[in-house]
This record gives structure tokens, sequence and C-alpha cells, in this order.
């Protein structure tokens, strides 16, 4: 485990992500933004110190490698790793599902995965809600991953929220078989190719965020990348 700007980080390497445990296993991918809405929210906070948080942000991996030097981590996005869990399904015989996203990003993504990896896979983008969802909402929700049964689940409904309903739903995730849930954020864009991700130099220094917000200029996107700054604020 690593300390650093306030959170514990469990889910240091794929290794460890991807091993099987017997029990539902959360992981979060921790960029900039997620390090200030959880140094402003305790409860998210609590969230990602008690499951397995991963470096996902090219700057705050840095700059963890110059504070915690001689500890050995990957940096892990989600839209890295959802192609480590497909390779995982291929050879384990695991079934992946795709919760959340754009409606025509999931069914993509689904498509890209299951003609890549071989794998059973299938996907579910229910309609926008404010959450916490109502109980029909979140029981049609339900009724869709029982019916499957995935072993692997990732959810697309952006930062907070997606890790808050896997939360609040575990016990039921854990009685239907899912042993990954993972939080996934915008990943379905850019696996479905909806979105072109920045090229692995920008990736590398750290330029991602800036990258999108060029190809997506809107003041939410201007919000986020501003509001990711104040990650400076808590690293100490």
């Amino acid at each position: 485990m690593i300390r650093f700007a306030g959170l514990e980080f469990k889910g240091l390497t794929r290794e460890v992500l991807l091993r099987e445990e017997g029990f539902l296993k959360i992981i979060v991918t921790v960029n900039a933004e997620l390090i200030v809405l959880a140094n402003e929210d305790e409860r998210f906070k609590r969230l990602i110190n008690a499951n397995y948080a991963t470096f996902d942000g090219q700057v705050p991996y840095l700059l963890a490698r110059l504070k915690c030097r001689g500890a050995y981590f990957e940096k892990i996005s989600g839209s890295d790793f959802i192609y480590d869990a497909c390779e995982f399904a291929r050879k384990h015989v695991k079934r992946v599902f795709l919760l959340g996203g754009y409606t025509n990003s999931n069914r993509l993504a689904v498509e890209r995965l299951k003609k890549e990896y071989d794998i059973e896979i299938e996907g579910f983008s229910p309609e926008h809600r404010p959450y916490p969802f109502d109980a029909v909402h979140n029981a049609r929700i339900l009724e869709r991953l029982s019916s499957f049964g995935p072993h692997i689940l990732f959810v697309g409904f952006g930062a907070k929220k997606q890790e808050f309903w896997i939360e609040d739903n575990k016990k039921l995730l854990k009685n239907i078989g899912v042993r990954w849930a993972v939080g996934s954020g915008g990943t379905f864009e850019m696996v479905s190719g909806q979105f072109r991700r920045a090229s692995r130099f920008l990736q590398n220094v750290g330029l991602e965020g800036v990258y999108r917000m060029c190809k997506e200029p809107s003041l939410y996107r201007l919000k986020k990348l501003l509001n990711s700054i104040k990650m400076f604020r808590y690293l100490f």
C-alpha cells in the first residue's frame, strides 16, 4: 500500500488487481480529479481507501514516484485496464459486462471487445438519471446484470456516481457472481472509437486532460481541468 495525497493506494499492479480473492474487488482508477473529489468528500475518501485504488493520471503517478522512492507500482488507467481484464477473461473463461456510457459507445465497445478477445460480453446503457437511482430504475439495471451473470463489471456512470453505485449494490453484485467491479468513467467512448485518445507522448507528459478539452471544448471540460489542478493542495 502507498499513501499519497491523503489517499491509500492498494491497486499497485495489474497482477494484484486480477488476482482472484474469493470476494468482490472494487477498483477505483484515481486521477487528479478524483484526488480532489475525495479530499472534499469524506464518504468518497473512505470508499477509495477501503478498496483497490490505482494511479490513473500521469501527473499523480509521476509525483507519487518522486515521493515514494523505492516502491514499485504501475500507472493503471481504466482505459488501459479494460484490455487487461478482457485478456484475463479470455484466458480464464470469465464473463464481462459494460454498464453505462452513451448507448452507441457501449454497443460499439462491446462489439469490438467481443471480436478482439472472443469472450462472453454484454452491455447496457440505462437512461441517464441523477443518483441515487429510484428503485424501479435500479431494479432494471440489476435485472440485466443478473440475467447475464458477469464476473467482471465495468461501470461508466462518471466519477463518484459509479463508485457510490457499486458500493451501494455490492451485496447484490457479489450474490450474482461479480468478482471485479471497476469505475471506468469515459472508457467506453475510447474503446468504441467514438473518442480518439491522446498520443502516448501527450499521455506521458500529463497533457491528456488538456487534449480532451481541446477536442471537446466546453465549460464542463474546462471546469474539470481547472478543478484537477487543485490536486496540488492535497499533496502534503
